[in-house]
């Protein structure tokens, strides 16, 4: 309760402070926008691309340059598959404890990466840990990065709470136009692995689609 508590308000704090992020796609289809964060990795990642194909979902993957150089293969079927990728900085950095000229250069090191493996110039970015200064996020902005958020919290990191709560967290707060976060991370992974599939389930059931974010 304590971590996602933590992750509530400092969230809160930065809507505030940037108002320029993107928070929610609002819309009257009953779209979802499901996304992934530090990925790609084995099996973890593998896992949530089959669980999208089988419920003929896509989403958006925000991706550590390093997880990228390690595994170029899942990365190309993330492209593949026709799901959207984002830059998540090369190294996990958290923008208020890192100098300015340093974290800009660890998401030009991971935009090397993605740009590496596909033709794809979308250019879109979620700070890790959801921090990023004023200044960053200007200059961020002015190399052409759209910067994504999120207006539901799946906090499947946390691994004080349960899977069962993990998934109720996505449930009880999910709308058309929602852009909800996961972890295809092995930190994550056993909360994610049980919630995604219900979660996919419940969308489903309940005549929502899921899209890539572009």
């Amino acid at each position: 309760m304590g971590m996602k508590f933590y992750w509530i308000k400092t969230a809160w704090i930065i809507k505030k402070l940037f108002p320029g992020f993107v928070w929610s796609l609002p819309n009257k289809d009953k779209i979802v926008y499901l996304t992934f964060d530090d990925g790609p990795i084995p099996e973890v990642t593998d896992f949530v691309l089959g669980q999208l194909k089988a419920f003929g979902a896509k989403a958006t993957f925000f991706c550590i340059g390093d997880n990228i150089r390690k595994n170029p293969d899942i990365f190309k079927r993330i492209v593949s598959d026709g799901h959207a990728f984002g830059n998540h900085t090369f190294n996990h950095l958290n923008g208020w404890k890192t100098p300015e000229a340093e974290y800009l250069q660890n998401v030009r090191l991971c935009q090397n990466e993605i740009d590496s493996l596909t033709q794809d110039k979308s250019r879109l970015m979620r700070p890790p840990y959801a921090k990023a200064t004023r200044s960053q996020a200007r200059k961020l902005r002015q190399m052409g990065y759209r910067i994504i958020m999120w207006d539901v919290l799946s906090a499947d990191f946390d691994q004080c709470i349960s899977p069962e709560k993990c998934l109720k967290n996505v449930l009880r707060n999910v709308r058309s136009g929602s852009i909800v976060i996961f972890h295809d991370s092995q930190k994550a992974f056993a909360n994610m692995k049980y919630a995604l599939p219900e979660t996919l389930k419940y969308l489903k059931e309940n005549g929502y689609s899921c899209a890539a974010i572009s």
